[in-house]
């Protein structure tokens, strides 16, 4: 099927696949997912070009947790330069991040914005980045089902076919209800869902190892297994892995050298933030997770193309 040539579609013409990552309830750590899966494909493979859009425009949290914090978008002739997480890696840069944290003055600003700014603003992150070639997007949304999911699978629209989501819940009884209204949402605008993540599954131990279910456990296989979805995995609480994302802010000062020096830092700590991720437990049970996310996708384009998905490696 010939995709509608619009803004939006000639923007993301050369991205492969868009992620969506979803939650029905705030709080469930959808955001440390978006974060873990954007890190992981970049990590699957030294070719891989990784996109994350946050589109959570009253909380965005993305710049933080890649230690991106205190950066601006520059505008080129071609459109708004993402930031680069890798930029300092050595290498061709592979792991662009947009959001508007970038475009706030100061950190703490709030973002008061009724709907039509809000559509304006998915708008414009979809079709004047200069995303370039990318084999994922990943947009991270905010919770619910509210006017940034609407507008978002508007402009989405003429890229359907290479759209799917993800969706994050935790296993306690109300977060698993908020899930299924997202997973309702998604049926509703046809929306593909690769699969399901229970987030904060048990807790771990640091010190003896002993696993404690903080918010009971295997609630979002059991919903998956009920609602038919491949269920992706679990993820148990890592102090590590919220130590890591929290203390990968990074710290803006004022005045011209100032800004510079706070930008060449704040780039040099992300890639170190990339290398200290994959030593995390986290990242290596996210590792199975991101294997059959990118499987999943695979089939869904074999599907779509009437061809037979690749075998699993």
């Amino acid at each position: 099927m010939a995709i509608q040539e619009t803004p939006v579609a000639r923007r993301l013409k050369t991205v492969k696949h868009v992620v969506i990552v979803l939650s029905g309830k705030g709080g469930v750590g959808k955001s440390s997912v978006s974060a873990q899966l954007a890190l992981s494909l970049h990590a699957s493979s030294p070719n891989v070009r990784v996109g994350i859009l946050d589109v959570d425009l009253t909380g965005p949290s993305i710049p933080r947790m890649l230690g991106l914090d205190g950066h601006g978008v520059h505008q080129s002739s071609d459109g708004w330069v993402p930031v680069y997480a890798d930029a300092k890696s050595g290498g061709e840069p592979r792991l662009a991040c947009m959001s508007v944290g970038f475009l706030l003055k100061n950190r703490g600003d709030s973002v008061v914005w009724r709907g039509p700014k809000k559509n304006a603003m998915i708008r414009q992150f979809l079709s004047d980045v200069r995303w370039g070639e990318l084999d994922y997007l990943v947009i991270d949304t905010p919770p619910g089902t509210s006017d940034e999911h609407l507008s978002l699978m508007e402009h989405l629209a003429p890229v359907q076919s290479k759209l799917s989501a993800v969706i994050v819940t935790t296993p306690q009884a109300v977060a698993l209800l908020d899930a299924m209204k997202c997973l309702s949402f998604t049926r509703a605008v046809s929306l593909p869902v690769l699969g399901l993540v229970e987030n904060m599954s048990g807790y771990v131990c640091p010190c003896c190892g002993e696993v404690s279910n903080v918010f009971s456990t295997g609630g979002g296989e059991e919903m998956a297994r009920r609602e038919k979805l491949t269920f992706l995995g679990s993820m148990p609480v890592d102090t590590e892995l919220v130590t890591l994302l929290d203390a990968a802010e990074s710290d803006r000062k004022n005045g011209g050298d100032d800004d510079n020096a706070a930008s060449a830092e704040a780039e040099a700590r992300s890639f170190e933030l990339l290398q200290r991720y994959q030593a995390t437990s986290s990242a290596k049970l996210f590792s199975t997770i991101t294997a059959e996310v990118t499987r999943a996708v695979a089939a869904g384009m074999a599907k779509e193309s009437g061809g037979e998905p690749p075998e699993s490696g």
